[in-house]
């Protein structure tokens, strides 16, 4: 179980160093496991149930794998003394605040040059980029941002404190798996119909918590509103096809006083999403800046609660163990 001082360590060195792309990083190493094993489960004219048996074994042996390995490579650390450098390290690459914060500022310095900004968006966005109106890039990028702040910051840091790195890393496998093989399409609608769910599933609290956090951070920003966030997330949240993004991407909306949603193209395919937030304005450049503002005081209010539940956790263990 990671203690409070490994969360914070890892925690800061994640916005000293952030990710950097010539670094290996475990994640890369999930998404080559999940290749490769695809590659071995997967045969020509398989079944429904073929493809979603195989699918669920693929799951549960790179979450269940990627768990084990960290769990030993700590405790294989520790034998030779530098268990807790290495615990903090594993952790630091379970988070992605820096990184997310780095490519949102890298969409908005761009926002002057169309084509560059369609481009820096596209690292972060699953959706087509290189049609977007000015108008449907800050979109996106709100859009990125706010679901992001959940699965990069919160819920890793949420899984840190609960359950260490082994369940962060876990977790890491689970959304990475949803990202690759979670998509309602010809090819993945039966095989990654469990990642799919499993993600669901792992994301359901640290969603609400997210949007909780936007919540709480738009009220204190005199440019954003604390009680308009709280009015569309309750009203809005559950228009989402997702059960997870429509809460912290409605609570944005509301912070911000715009218009999320609407329609997207994934690979040509236009595909139409309700709308949030649909009495505001759509969103313009300065929207995108407060954005990223609120992401980084979510991203600070999570670390925070994340070393506070180890505390809490730690002192109550001492007192068990006192009263025994």
């Amino acid at each position: 179980m990671s203690s409070a001082t490994t969360i914070a360590a890892a925690y800061l060195l994640d916005w000293i160093v952030g990710d950097p792309e010539w670094l290996p990083h475990p994640v890369r190493l999930i998404g080559h496991s999940t290749q490769l094993a695809e590659s071995w489960l997967r045969w020509p004219q398989q079944t429904p149930l073929q493809e979603a048996i195989a699918g669920a074994a693929l799951t549960a042996g790179v979450v269940g794998g990627s768990y084990l390995a960290t769990a030993k490579a700590i405790a294989s650390a520790q034998k030779v003394g530098c268990g807790t450098a290495v615990e903090i390290l594993l952790a630091w690459t379970c988070l992605a605040s820096r990184n997310l914060i780095d490519e949102g500022l890298a969409v908005i310095r761009a926002l002057e040059q169309p084509a560059l900004a369609r481009q820096r968006l596209a690292r972060i966005v699953g959706r087509d980029t290189q049609a977007l109106s000015d108008t449907e890039v800050h979109r996106a990028l709100i859009e990125t941002l706010a679901e992001s702040a959940c699965d990069g910051i919160v819920s890793p840091l949420l899984y840190l404190a609960i359950g260490g790195v082994p369940l962060a890393m876990a977790y890491k496998a689970v959304n990475t798996l949803d990202s690759m093989i979670g998509h309602a399409d010809e090819r993945y609608l039966y095989f990654g119909k469990v990642a799919a769910r499993l993600d669901d599933v792992a994301n359901y609290l640290p969603a609400r918590i997210t949007a909780f956090a936007i919540m709480l951070a738009a009220g204190v920003n005199r440019k954003t509103s604390c009680g308009s966030s709280l009015r569309t997330w309750n009203r809005d949240r559950g228009k989402h096809k997702s059960p997870n993004a429509g809460q912290p991407e409605s609570a944005m909306a509301g912070a911000l006083q715009v218009r999320l949603g609407g329609e997207n193209t994934y690979q040509g395919e236009r595909i139409a999403a309700p709308l949030l937030g649909a009495e505001f304005e759509p969103p313009k450049a300065h929207h995108a800046v407060q954005a990223l503002r609120l992401v980084t005081a979510v991203s600070f209010l999570g670390a925070a609660v994340a070393i506070l539940i180890r505390r809490l956790g730690y002192r109550s263990r001492i007192t068990s163990l006192t009263a025994r």
